[in-house]
């Protein structure tokens, strides 16, 4: 049973992160995987709690997801 870890600033919609779980749901049935056996965790993650290069995602970013 593969299990998906999704880490994504917050602010996605729940009509896109079904839209992305549906996806990643049809690749594995592309290798055989019964659709009944993916399961997909999504974590949000605020801008604040988030950084590259030393510097928050809060403050690199110019407009919101």
């Amino acid at each position: 049973m593969p299990v998906v870890t999704i880490e994504m600033h917050e602010g996605r919609t729940i009509a896109q992160k079904k839209q992305l779980s549906e996806g990643i749901t049809r690749e594995f049935e592309k290798i055989g995987t019964a659709p009944e056996k993916v399961t997909i965790i999504f974590r949000d993650v605020p801008k604040y709690n988030w950084s590259t290069g030393g510097r928050l995602a809060a403050e690199t970013l110019a407009k919101p997801l």
